[in-house]
């Protein structure tokens, strides 16, 4: 078990979101002068890569691209793992050999996961007990981190973008309830993918939330039921996702925090006057709770981002003359 907590029982996470790398430009290079600033600052325990790590139809030779990227994490030793997106596999290489090249650096904890579900680059990284709380069982973990490949674009002809399959969910309940067995309760988790679920946009439409949404979420247009069964395992206390690079909200829903990351990458559209970043989760053992910030472009943190009430939402929709 790669992955513990700390001598003051905590664990940090950064996550980067949509760097959409192509082959080492400017923009790129200003991509990675970002990720090696935040893991400077943040001295995170672990990077996570939320998809669209590369713009694959814009890579000369995408496992090249893939290369440069993992060269930022290795050189400054830092523990990282990733989840794709839809434009990852765009270009000349396909997610399995993406997946193949990141297995071949030290620092990398990604996976490829079981065969026989629909994905690639679903699985799980446990997070170990803290030396003051381990016991003679020191395989056991304290926290999960669960990984889950939301695909590219639908496969039916409603179009749009792909969705959990349940193949996927029931491989998730499997899991879950595998640590619950062994452990004897749910484990506290946090769960990473690209897409968000249709439930970003519920969060946002009724419930308050924290920070701002410049674009419209772009979820699947089925809903399968990934959110419902995290509900029902008990585990899962928020999800981390990318996609829309100037939505960086989050908000509870029925027990689980729903979080945008910051876009990271230059090489890509954006928002002017919304600096790229990236956003940081930090846990403690055996706690069902987070706190989360952003770390952006000029250094600065922000850990108090604007609030949204629906309410006012409905009196802006009232109040407008063309309804």
């Amino acid at each position: 078990m790669l992955l513990q907590f700390n001598s003051t029982q905590q664990f940090k996470i950064v996550q980067f979101t949509d760097i959409h790398w192509h082959n080492g430009e400017e923009a790129d290079r200003q991509s990675a002068d970002l990720i090696k600033m935040v893991i400077r600052m943040e001295q995170p325990d672990l990077a996570i890569l939320t998809g669209d790590i590369l713009s694959g139809g814009g890579c000369q030779d995408a496992g090249e691209s893939m290369r440069q990227i993992a060269s930022i994490f290795e050189d400054y030793q830092q523990l990282w793992a990733s989840v794709f997106g839809n434009h990852d596999d765009e270009g000349n290489t396909t997610r399995h050999q993406l997946m193949q090249i990141q297995a071949e650096y030290q620092m990398c904890l990604s996976q490829a996961g079981p065969d026989e579900i629909t994905g690639v680059g679903n699985y799980v990284l446990p997070i170990g007990k803290s030396q003051k709380h381990q016991t003679v069982q020191t395989n056991e973990p304290a926290a999960l981190l669960y990984f889950i490949d939301s695909g590219s674009y639908a496969p039916t002809e409603i179009g749009g973008y792909d969705w959990v399959r349940r193949d996927q969910i029931e491989w998730y309940i499997r899991r879950s309830t595998e640590f619950r067995q062994k452990i004897g309760h749910p484990l506290p988790a946090l769960a990473f993918f690209h897409i968000p679920i249709p439930e970003y946009d519920e969060v946002w439409d009724f419930h308050t939330c924290y920070g701002v949404k410049y674009e419209a979420v772009c979820p699947p247009r089925v809903n399968t039921g990934l959110f419902a069964a995290m509900h029902e395992m008990e585990d899962v206390m928020g999800t981390f996702v990318g996609h829309d690079h100037v939505n960086d909200y989050f908000g509870d829903l029925h027990g689980i925090r729903l979080c945008y990351g910051r876009a990271t990458g230059y090489n890509t559209y954006g928002r002017d006057g919304f600096l790229r970043g990236a956003r940081v989760i930090q846990f403690r053992e055996d706690k069902r709770q987070f706190q989360t910030w952003l770390r952006l472009s000029d250094g600065s943190l922000v850990s108090e981002q604007p609030e949204h009430h629906p309410l006012e939402r409905q009196l802006t929709i009232d109040a407008d003359p063309a309804n």
